[in-house]
């Protein structure tokens, strides 16, 4: 009779594979590279997940409730903090050294999302991810239908702004429309949170 997996171990290798997509890609993910680069054999990989769809589909979720944990964590989530500081402050914790891998396998898991091929493996970072956003917003006052809108636009600005940063480099030009972005947000939260 097979083991059962235990879930602490299974969280602790889905946090190592993670840190090894963030430095190698989604791309090329191959199970035999992954379980040498971890010291595991793949026959470890396998006891935890059945193929690499479902290792897939882990890693995301893993992903997805770290950043959400990391982002929760950051100054001024739970507070008075405007939502445009927050986003800013979001943005130079994802751009710190050893946060940028991450942002990169975002960026990464956004691209080939919209290619379509991670069908069925998006996670809710992706999908779910003017929810988060609109639940800071509420927290401020905004009605949800308004924040839902306004998370959706503030999400896609925010992530046109990340990739333009990471295919030119060019962080002042960059950051300057970040800026005029924190500010809009700001603006749009103050009305809607007074009407």
């Amino acid at each position: 009779m097979a083991r059962t997996a235990d879930p602490r171990r299974r969280a602790e290798l889905l946090d190592s594979i993670v840190d090894y997509l963030a430095d190698h890609g989604l791309s090329t993910l191959s199970m035999r590279p992954l379980a040498e680069h971890l010291g595991k054999s793949t026959r470890v990989l396998t006891h935890h997940f059945a193929d690499k769809e479902e290792l897939l589909s882990a890693t995301m979720e893993r992903l997805d409730a770290r950043h959400r944990a990391w982002l929760r964590e950051l100054p001024g989530w739970q507070g008075d903090d405007s939502v445009g500081t927050i986003v800013r402050r979001t943005w130079d914790w994802q751009l710190r050294e050893d946060n940028l891998p991450v942002a990169r396998l975002i960026r990464e898991i956004e691209g080939l999302a919209a290619g379509g091929r991670l069908a069925g493996h998006v996670p809710g970072l992706l999908a779910d991810r003017s929810a988060f956003v609109a639940e800071l917003l509420c927290e401020r006052g905004v009605p949800p239908a308004d924040a839902l809108r306004i998370s959706t636009l503030v999400n896609a600005a925010y992530a046109g702004l990340m990739n333009d940063f990471l295919t030119t480099g060019d962080r002042p030009r960059v950051e300057a429309a970040l800026d005029e972005l924190t500010a809009l947000v700001d603006t749009w939260v103050s009305a809607h949170a007074r009407g």
